[in-house]
């Protein structure tokens, strides 16, 4: 891999009669001038990029100091720093991800923990009380669709059911055939 990096081939095409060496050195200085510019130019696009990066990352966290809170899902101290009142709700399952859709679609800050005592797991969201409402229409709407998918019948099942009733088919043409033909 090093001497590959290390032996750089340049092409360079010179037009002219009688190619002295005083053409070539000057043609070959002309190159190499031209790959220390090229260089310097790609150095500078790295340091503007990196530049800028670090200045939208500080104006993030600006943004966020000013507005003093976070979005979203986010950890308790995150929640307990922003100085209001926090309440929690417990959730047992485990489709608890699919919450977060319902969760983020009514902007609410809240936090998920784990309750590591208890057997089968056992969630808490907390969040802050000023979301209450908006936290029960999130929750509402949650299991209205969790509902509404325990009711679904599975594609599997209505696959299956429909193969049965094929088979089932197929034998009654068969018994029918051969009835016909023993009773002639």
């Amino acid at each position: 891999m090093q001497d590959e990096v290390n032996e750089k081939v340049i092409s360079i095409c010179i037009n002219g009669g009688k190619i002295s060496a005083r053409i070539l050195k000057n043609s070959l200085s002309k190159a190499l001038v031209d790959i220390e510019q090229e260089e310097k130019r790609k150095q500078q696009n790295l340091r503007q990029r990196k530049n800028q990066r670090q200045h939208k990352k500080s104006m993030k966290k600006e943004q966020i100091k000013r507005q003093g809170a976070y979005k979203g899902k986010q950890s308790i101290r995150k929640l307990k720093a922003q100085n209001l009142e926090l309440t929690n709700i417990a959730i047992t399952g485990s489709n608890v991800k699919s919450f977060e859709k319902y969760a983020r679609k009514y902007n609410i800050d809240y936090s998920l923990q784990k309750n590591r005592s208890a057997e089968p797991p056992q969630y808490f969201v907390f969040f802050k009380a000023k979301d209450v409402d908006s936290m029960t229409a999130a929750f509402k709407e949650y299991t209205g669709w969790q509902m509404k998918k325990s009711k679904k019948v599975s594609i599997r099942k209505k696959l299956s059911l429909a193969k049965e009733r094929i088979a089932k088919h197929k034998q009654r043409e068969k018994t029918k055939s051969k009835e016909r033909d023993t009773a002639r």
